[in-house]
């Protein structure tokens, strides 16, 4: 039990682990009182965080330093955000309940040695501006989304870089669709 309270307390000397021990305090407060405490804890611990940010009850995040946001980003209820390889998520983009983002991942290359002795490969993700990505949708290490994009509810985006205003759907998430074809804006 010792140990344990020492563990905790070398959390709250270290300001990332502060911040650990504070959102989880908050992570799952309801209401207007919740996404107020949530902001506060996080918005400074963003790399660059736009205005009007809004987190959803039980969104979970890695590596909240290297998350940048733009204004009006919402992160859905339970999202769980990786965040080591980079992220950035462009102005009025939507993250729907459930929504994974994950940014690195195991190297597994040499079947003769144990998975989590080969390391890991960091990718940053992209996300564009003004981009909803449905319930429950994986969006992988090295995805770039341009702006506009919609993935499908339970959708698994590969790493790739995917034109604006695509429409993507399945596992792997392939485009079926444009949002500006499909509204007759096709010279824009």
């Amino acid at each position: 039990m010792l140990h344990i309270l020492k563990l905790f307390l070398w959390s709250l000397r270290d300001p990332v682990g502060r911040m650990a021990i504070l959102y989880a305090m908050v992570r799952n407060m309801p209401g207007n009182y919740g996404f107020a405490a949530r902001a506060r804890v996080l918005h400074r611990h963003f790399a660059t965080v736009g205005e009007r940010v809004r987190i959803h009850e039980g969104a979970r995040f890695r590596n909240v330093h290297k998350i940048s946001l733009g204004e009006y980003v919402t992160f859905g209820v339970d999202n769980f955000i990786q965040a080591a390889g980079g992220l950035t998520i462009g102005d009025y983009s939507l993250l729907g309940p459930g929504v994974k983002v994950w940014t690195t991942n195991h190297v597994f290359a040499d079947p003769d040695t144990i998975i989590r002795e080969q390391g890991a490969e960091y990718r940053a993700v992209t996300i564009g501006r003004d981009v909803w990505i449905g319930a429950n949708a994986f969006i992988m290490p090295g995805t770039e989304l341009g702006d506009g994009c919609i993935v499908s509810a339970g959708s698994v985006v590969g790493a790739k870089c995917y034109p604006a205003y695509s429409i993507l759907m399945g596992n792997p998430a392939r485009v079926i669709g444009n949002r500006k074809k499909a509204a007759g804006n096709e010279n824009e």
